[in-house]
């Protein structure tokens, strides 16, 4: 019978890697919990309408990236690829709104996407999430990006680099929509676009500054800045959250052609770019979606957010050394294994850490097995010690050893 494997495009985490998972998440809630989030969880299955009315019909995500089928009654579902639309789903539908609340949130999970496997990004990826809803003020806006910064500065990261733009909202938005849609009708070179931007320059054109084609870039270079567009209360807040950056001394760039690739964004937006992983440089990005809500079917409330793609960020975490086992008991009489098994247990009671062979076996190759494991001590539990009800202990660096009073074993190991 053959064997099954894994889907193309997932992958399977042991340590290192599930190790350095669990640091990223460990850490987000640390930092997290200190600007007042909460943890929640969401499905990862929904109403396929619910992205191709928030993600935005013309975006590659809707058009060729998501995983949609139907169920058995017929209904089209969609397995997440992103998190906010189910988050804001679920802020609708819970009621959680109320005037002057704010409501902060962040969560962890896979996410699905269709696209061709490569380095830091594969079709089941895992994102973390972060949601403020309810402030409109520019300060929000640097808050969230100051968390996202103290966030990756507690990680070790520093080589890092921060790219800020606006989108505008929508009362300015249109007028630069319209300079870049006669912008486009009048480009000389146009034939040369890639099919997507040509598509795009009629439905969605701001989408067009974000095309990675270094031709389709290099023809676009002059295409209409939307700074140049912003009404005064965009540009207001813009100005004020890139002064709060300075007073912080986070380095950033400005980047007019930075649109992310999901069309609920407005306002503020920003995008986390690092060298070192290839081609896929952004680790992390985010904005404001002020609509989103309404546009769901829930109150006219602001929000803001940011996504961290935590493969990537992975990537850019050094190993960390394994934890250190405390002991192993090493079972060389047949009677062992049980008292050995009890033992283990009051010892992880205790807070220690550490594993025991249930079956008995050679000195020899007990020792092996203590050695792999990894621990400090090594506990020999053998016909003469189960008869004195004491210990052998082994010093797995030096060497050294003694024997202890079985009841002595939680000080001795939390001393040395």
């Amino acid at each position: 019978m053959s064997k099954i494997q894994k889907i193309k495009g997932v992958a399977d985490l042991f340590p290192p890697e599930s190790t350095k998972f669990a640091l990223l998440e460990d850490t987000a809630r640390k930092v997290f919990f200190r600007y007042g989030y909460d943890e929640v969880r969401t499905p990862i299955i929904e109403k396929t309408q619910l992205f191709s009315r928030s993600i935005g019909e013309e975006t590659d995500v809707v058009q060729k990236e998501m995983y949609t089928f139907p169920d058995r009654k017929g209904r089209s579902l969609t397995l997440r690829p992103e998190a906010t639309a189910g988050l804001m789903r679920a802020y609708i539908e819970n009621k959680l709104h109320a005037p002057g609340k704010v409501t902060k949130v962040f969560t962890f999970g896979p996410m699905f996407r269709y696209e061709r496997p490569q380095k830091g990004r594969m079709r089941q990826f895992h994102q973390l999430d972060v949601e403020m809803i309810g402030p409109s003020e520019p300060q929000a806006d640097a808050e969230l990006v100051l968390m996202l910064y103290t966030y990756l500065r507690e990680l070790g990261m520093k080589q890092l680099t921060f790219e800020v733009n606006s989108l505008g909202c929508r009362e300015c938005r249109p007028v630069h929509r319209q300079a870049l849609t006669d912008f486009f009708k009048n480009l000389t070179g146009y034939d040369e676009l890639c099919d997507d931007c040509k598509r795009r320059s009629e439905s969605n054109p701001l989408r067009v500054l974000d095309c990675k084609v270094e031709r389709c870039r290099e023809l676009t270079k002059d295409a209409p800045s939307i700074e140049d567009h912003l009404c005064n209360g965009c540009r207001t807040s813009y100005e004020e959250v890139l002064r709060i950056l300075d007073g912080a001394k986070v380095d950033y760039v400005k980047n007019p052609r930075l649109v992310r690739g999901l069309d609920y964004y407005v306002g503020l937006t920003f995008e986390v770019t690092s060298t070192d992983i290839g081609s896929q440089t952004a680790v992390a990005g985010g904005g404001r979606y002020d609509g989103l809500i309404k546009q769901l079917g829930g109150a006219d409330v602001p929000a803001t957010g940011f996504a961290i793609g935590m493969e990537r960020l992975a990537m850019l975490t050094p190993d960390a050394e394994p934890a250190r086992p405390d002991f192993y008991i090493a079972v060389l009489d047949e009677n062992g294994p049980t008292p050995a098994l009890q033992l283990a247990q009051s010892l992880r009671d205790a807070g220690l850490q550490g594993q025991t062979g249930f079956a008995s076996g050679s000195m020899k190759s007990r020792m092996r097995a203590a050695d792999k494991s990894g621990a400090r001590y090594c506990l020999i539990l053998g016909e003469a010690e189960l008869a004195d009800d004491t210990l052998t202990v082994k010093n797995l660096e030096t060497g050294e050893q003694t024997v202890i009073p079985l009841t002595e074993t939680i000080d001795f190991l939390n001393k040395v």
